[in-house]
């Protein structure tokens, strides 16, 4: 597992305390692996989910730091969404 994964599971771990989340996302990292987000926490893993967002790890580690707005990458096409919009859009209000 790379360290990116692993200090992604802190990050949003972290960010989304003790909100847990209604529903199953999963950010598909390029190049690096998967990151599932759902009413079990966070953790390293490639299962079916609710809704997938794809992103580079630049675009993924700025969406965590802040740097990034999840929507506007999403508008430019940096942040690739498959499955259920509604979840994403819950997961990036978490998020933000």
């Amino acid at each position: 597992m790379s360290d990116l994964l692993n200090a992604a599971v802190e990050a949003l771990t972290s960010k989304l305390g003790d909100l847990g989340f209604d529903g199953s996302a999963k950010f598909e990292i390029e190049d690096h692996g998967a990151i599932i987000i759902d009413g079990a926490g966070v953790r390293v893993s490639d299962d079916e989910t609710d809704v997938t967002l794809t992103a580079s790890s630049d675009v993924f580690q700025g969406i965590l730091s802040g740097d990034v707005n999840p929507t506007s990458a999403f508008m430019s096409g940096k942040l690739r969404v498959s499955g259920d919009m509604g979840a994403a859009m819950r997961l990036g209000s978490l998020l933000s």
